[in-house]
């Protein structure tokens, strides 16, 4: 099954898990990753989702309970000292790469409490899709911030915005800046190559999907996602129109007759065949519905490298940019 955000899970069962510690992969003191950040300066405050936090100095030893603030910590020079779910974060997002050896506290929606308190952190990062009992257990030891995963009103101003909470948390404002910066050329290349190729304004699709019982399960990445974001930026024009998104990640849902709206789109997808597999290479390969697609017919089917996150930062943003470009003008 294609990987969520974050794990789906009610408040009752991550609280008995966090007690019990259940879901820890490795030895959580068993290493102490080096930091990007120093510990200089006196107390900063930053606001999340809640309100304002405020840590006695930088954080230098930060867990992450969530892949896409890991990708944007990571971004900017710090290493975290633990991290939910290791092997999943090193299998679906390869464009900025996590230490194996890094303690592992969990899973993502699951997060072990005394894991996490072995590290000695002085500051857990998580978004709100972990249940709010969950993040109070974790608060009454260590500092928390907690953030969307995105906004689907607003998903590059809300990535923007992640980078720079995390930078002024850490002591790397001026990393923050510079990964803004880094993402701002990067979009400005993109949409130059469009232009370049005349395909400012052309149709592209971006989907994942699932197979369970014989039945593709499918997400579209609309306007309101993060890719959907960037993809306006450059010039694409999203050949969805069916609507339905969430308001945080702006993912739709659909089946393979809801994909028979799209027209002659450039029909994107991730897959990862170690979780999973690839459902339309291999499932839809004999769907009458999905071989009369147009975009089908005329082979404008491309997976995108394995590797770039959906959900998270610059430099899977950049490494999308490449990739998509390179299927839009092939």
């Amino acid at each position: 099954m294609r990987s969520l955000p974050v794990a789906a899970v009610t408040g009752a069962l991550a609280t008995a898990l966090l007690l019990s510690a259940c879901g820890t992969t490795e030895d959580a003191a068993a290493s102490d990753p080096t930091t990007g950040a120093t510990a200089a300066g006196g107390p900063v405050t930053v606001t999340d989702e809640r309100g304002e936090v405020t840590l006695d100095h930088p954080a230098t030893r930060v867990v992450s309970l969530e892949w896409g603030l890991t990708e944007n910590l990571l971004t900017l020079g710090v290493t975290p000292v633990g991290e939910a779910d290791v092997k999943g974060y090193n299998t679906w997002d390869t464009v900025v790469p996590l230490d194996p050896s890094t303690p592992d506290v969990g899973q993502r929606g699951e997060p072990s409490l005394d894991a996490i308190a072995a590290l000695d952190p002085d500051l857990v990062v998580t978004t709100t899709d972990l249940p709010e009992e969950v993040i109070a257990q974790i608060e009454e030891q260590v500092p928390v911030i907690a953030l969307r995963g995105s906004d689907g009103e607003d998903p590059i101003g809300y990535m923007k915005h992640t980078l720079e909470v995390l930078g002024d948390a850490t002591g790397n404002a001026d990393a923050a800046d510079a990964a803004i910066d880094d993402f701002d050329r990067a979009v400005a290349d993109g949409k130059a190559k469009l232009e370049d190729a005349g395909k400012t304004g052309a149709l592209y699709t971006m989907a994942d999907g699932w197979e369970s019982d014989g039945t593709v399960s499918i997400r579209i990445y609309t306007e309101g996602s993060f890719l959907g974001g960037v993809a306006s930026l450059i010039g694409l024009k999203n050949a969805w129109t069916g609507g339905g998104a969430d308001p945080d990640y702006g993912l739709a849902s659909t089946d393979v007759e809801g994909l028979t709206g799209l027209g002659d789109t450039t029909f994107i997808y991730g897959a990862s065949d170690t979780d999973g597999g690839d459902a339309f290479r291999d499932v839809l390969k004999d769907n009458a519905i999905w071989q009369q697609l147009p975009f089908v017919v005329n082979g404008n089917v491309v997976r995108q490298p394995d590797g770039i996150w959906p959900f998270g930062g610059p430099q899977s943003a950049a490494a999308w940019i490449d990739s998509t470009v390179d299927a839009v003008t092939k």
